[in-house]
């Protein structure tokens, strides 16, 4: 286990650097940062997943989400808030501190990511989005 899984008040930047390694970790996923330097962005064949920037001075996660997953992480966490700059349904932003652990911000790019995916081709699809995960349990 890292530190940064252990993270109780977990700061932007151990925030963000968990969120980025994860979506490096995501098969066709790509980095990149098309609207400027601050602003980073995760990709799966085009389509963005994940975005990184600061919202006054302090860093956040940006991530897709599914609109009844992101009303109840919402009312579950103070730290997750409406999408920044986003769709406000489809959109959810991680902010620091709180009780975000580690584990839970790599499963939530990860369902951002698989959001994306599902929507894109079947032929082009990197992963299979009802079995990515089948391995893991």
């Amino acid at each position: 286990m890292r530190l940064a899984d252990t993270l109780i008040d977990m700061d932007g930047i151990a925030l963000q650097d968990i969120a980025r390694a994860r979506a490096e970790e995501l098969p066709g996923a790509a980095m990149s940062r098309p609207f400027g330097p601050e602003y980073e962005v995760a990709k799966v064949l085009g389509k963005m997943f994940l975005l990184l920037t600061e919202v006054p001075g302090q860093p956040v996660v940006v991530l897709k989400a599914d609109p009844r997953d992101s009303e109840a992480l919402r009312e579950a966490h103070a730290e997750i808030t409406p999408g920044y700059h986003m769709n406000k349904r489809h959109w959810i932003t991680l902010e620091p501190g709180g009780e975000l652990d580690g584990e839970f911000v790599r499963e939530l790019v990860t369902d951002s990511y698989l959001l994306v995916v599902e929507g894109l081709p079947r032929a082009k699809r990197p992963v299979d989005p009802a079995t990515f995960l089948a391995g893991d349990a």
